[in-house]
């Protein structure tokens, strides 16, 4: 393979491996596939979508040549959109909530970005960023758009998101099963990554089975009250009723995962399978690990490792590890 022109080039194509060591030392029957997509040069999964959003809108014409981007963000979207428009010319702005882990500012600024820390609502509780806390990350990040004249990324909308998710996450997972997947589950953030892995997955085979992810209390997609706004597993669950790029025809089934089991799953893949993840890997691998107890029993079921352990090292997520 011949080098690439820019970092640009080495975002996708991440491996992917089978879970076997989680799966028989809990006794269960099938098979979970770990797509690492902290291994992209943003260390999460939102580098696919930062250039996919990015791309589309340099075609299109909705950015212009050098013009600032602004986006909300808990991290990894930023980071992504940082290493894009560092690459392309374009000054970026991350707007994120102070209950967002400090490591994830420190990597914006770091590599470009101006970040903007926006302080969470009175309730709130540091490390865990609700619904509340977004709405007003959404508010600033609306202020400095129109300030700026600046192109607003929007990942909650941008069908860019969907679509780069569509061209590269799903065939690359089909592929990487030796297609013989037969579900896939992930946790909801802005529903691109669910979206558009689903719809090629669906593609290629039309019974596979999609489960939205959500937290335990905060469960608005599946129709449940919201008793548990904040909660650990940051970059979702941010209780939203409704995600424009999360397609409801191609939802199976919901499933809830509390705070504690996505941590004790993630220190588990570090444990036994040498992955070291965040939160919400943790959250999409329990959620495989209890359909493969239940309804997906002796399935195969794909699953996303959305970022590093690596932005989680000030949180509780390592402390007893």
């Amino acid at each position: 393979m011949s080098a690439s022109d820019s970092i640009m080039g080495a975002i996708g194509r991440t491996p992917s491996v089978w879970l076997d060591r989680m799966v028989e030392a809990r006794g269960l029957e099938g098979r979970i596939l770990a797509k690492l997509d902290y291994l992209n040069p943003g260390f999460s999964k939102k580098d696919r979508a930062a250039r996919g959003i990015i791309d589309a809108a340099r075609a299109d014409g909705s950015l212009a040549p050098g013009q600032t981007v602004v986006e909300l963000t808990s991290g990894n979207m930023g980071t992504g959109l940082a290493i894009v428009c560092t690459v392309l010319g374009h000054p970026f702005v991350a707007v994120m909530s102070r209950g967002n882990s400090p490591e994830r500012a420190r990597m914006m600024t770091a590599l470009g970005a101006e970040v903007v820390l926006v302080d969470q609502a009175p309730d709130s509780v540091p490390g865990e960023v609700s619904g509340v806390d977004l709405a007003l990350v959404e508010d600033e990040a609306q202020r400095i758009t129109a300030n700026r004249g600046a192109f607003r990324a929007n990942q909650f909308a941008h069908t860019g998101n969907t679509q780069a998710h569509f061209d590269t996450t799903g065939p690359e997972l089909w592929a990487d099963s030796d297609c013989s997947l037969t579900a896939f589950a992930d946790f909801a953030g802005s529903g691109g990554t669910f979206g558009g892995t689903m719809a090629a997955l669906r593609q290629r085979n039309s019974l596979l089975r999609g489960y939205v992810v959500e937290p335990k209390g905060a469960a608005a997609l599946a129709g449940q009250p919201i008793t548990q706004p904040g909660h650990p597993i940051q970059g979702g669950g941010y209780a939203m009723s409704d995600l424009s790029l999360l397609d409801s025809d191609l939802v199976h089934d919901y499933l809830t995962i509390s705070g504690e089991d996505a941590r004790e799953t993630t220190r588990a893949l570090a444990r036994e399978e040498g992955i070291f993840a965040g939160f919400s890997a943790g959250a999409n691998v329990a959620a495989a690990l209890q359909l493969l107890a239940g309804p997906e029993s002796g399935g195969r079921i794909g699953v996303i490792i959305c970022d590093s352990g690596l932005k989680y090292l000030s949180t509780d997520l390592w402390d007893a590890g």
